[in-house]
């Protein structure tokens, strides 16, 4: 039986929020670079490497796109007050720019596309917006025609904005 749609959201461990100064999970606001040292990145790292090669080891990468997301990214000032200051290597939220990471599911292995600033606070090049995203993981799963129609008949966008981005398909 296939699933078309799985959400997994990072688990909340309350002795890393208070190590970390974090509302739960990702969210650190201070000892940021320790905590994604010694704690959040090698756990990521060992999950989602076992989940991209258990997918491919079963023959279903090529029919599942794994995306990870977030609402936003991180400031590039370290020291932000509201981040526990120049003491507490805190980074605020920013929502001028993000990390996402796709794989399988028809996307190109082995890339990076666009780029930020030199300080890492805004994009450079190959500006992508969430509808961006969006519209390429619907084209990945086979959904390109993203209409419906109301209760009158008429037909109108799901998406109205964003475009897939070929270049990494």
């Amino acid at each position: 039986r296939e699933i078309p749609f799985v959400t997994v959201f990072w688990r909340e461990n309350t002795k890393l929020n208070k190590k970390c100064n974090s509302a739960g999970g990702w969210d650190t606001h201070g000892n940021n670079f320790t905590c994604l040292k010694e704690n959040l990145l090698p756990e990521f790292d060992r999950v989602y490497s076992a989940l991209i090669e258990d997918l491919h080891q079963r023959g279903m990468l090529d029919q599942t796109v794994v995306l990870v997301t977030s609402e936003m990214g991180r400031k590039p000032k370290i020291g932000d007050p509201r981040s526990g200051g120049a003491s507490g290597q805190g980074r605020d939220h920013w929502t001028y720019c993000l990390t996402d990471l796709l794989a399988g599911g028809g996307i190109r292995g082995g890339i990076t596309y666009g780029s930020t600033d030199r300080l890492g606070g805004y994009p450079a090049d190959l500006v992508v917006t969430p509808a961006d995203i969006t519209k390429t993981v619907y084209h990945c799963m086979g959904i390109d025609d993203l209409t419906a129609t109301d209760e009158s008949g008429r037909v109108y966008n799901l998406i109205e904005e964003g475009r897939t981005i070929d270049a990494i398909i």
